[in-house]
Parts: structure tokens; C-alpha cells; sequence
């Protein structure tokens, strides 16, 4: 969930950027970012509220979401040069990752999924 707020973050500030006339970057090139940044990290931010609420289908987003940030850390690592940012990242991606694949995760998802409105009729 923390990954979807701080992408959806960055899309708000890439669209003030670009409101505001920065001259390193085109205004839609601005806007295209954001709205990029809305769709993909909203379903991570969309999946990380499902799990907090016990949802199975938000493990799911969450791994693919997690095993494509990972060519990105080795990337911030080795080619960029931008060590910092990648161990930074890392240091999210990969227990987050180890985290979902867990003894006490799996087990979780074998259990019976009951929306909090069926509880009632069990």
C-alpha cells in the first residue's frame, strides 16, 4: 500500500510540474507520467486496501507489481548508478515480495474468503 501512495504522490507532483511550466519536461509529458502513475500504482494502492481487509485477490497485484519493481532495483543498482535510490527501493521490494510468499501468507490464502456481509449467514 505505502508503494501506491508514494506513486500516487509523485503523480499529483508531476502534474503541478507540469501546471507550472518546468522547462526540462513537455506538459504532457507531465500529464502522461501522472496519469500512468494513477493507473498502475492505484491497483497497487487499490490491492494493498484489499489486503488490509482481507481480500485474496490483493496478493495477486501485489506480487506482480513487486516482481516488476525488481529488474528496476537491479537496474537503480548497476546500470544507473543511482545506488541510494535502488537499495532504498530494495529495501521495500524485496521483503514485501519474501513477505507474500510466506508460510503464514500462503495459509492465510487457503483459507475460506467470507465478505463481511456473508458473516452474518454462516
Amino acid at each position: 500500500m505505502l508503494e501506491g501512495v508514494i506513486a500516487i504522490g509523485f503523480a499529483v507532483y508531476s502534474v503541478i510540474r507540469a501546471w507550472s511550466g518546468d522547462h526540462d519536461q513537455s506538459v504532457s509529458n507531465g500529464y502522461g507520467l501522472a496519469l500512468w502513475l494513477s493507473i498502475l500504482f492505484g491497483g497497487v494502492l487499490a490491492a494493498g486496501i484489499g489486503l488490509l481487509r482481507g481480500a485474496h485477490w490483493g496478493r495477486a497485484i501485489a506480487i506482480v507489481a513487486q516482481l516488476l519493481l525488481l529488474p528496476v532495483v537491479w537496474s537503480l543498482l548497476t546500470d544507473s548508478n543511482q545506488v541510494v535510490l535502488g537499495l532504498l527501493m530494495g529495501l521495500i521490494v524485496v521483503p514485501t515480495l519474501v513477505l507474500l510468499f510466506s508460510p503464514a501468507t500462503t495459509q492465510w490464502l487457503a483459507t475460506e474468503y467470507v465478505p463481511e456481509d456473508d458473516e452474518d449467514d454462516r
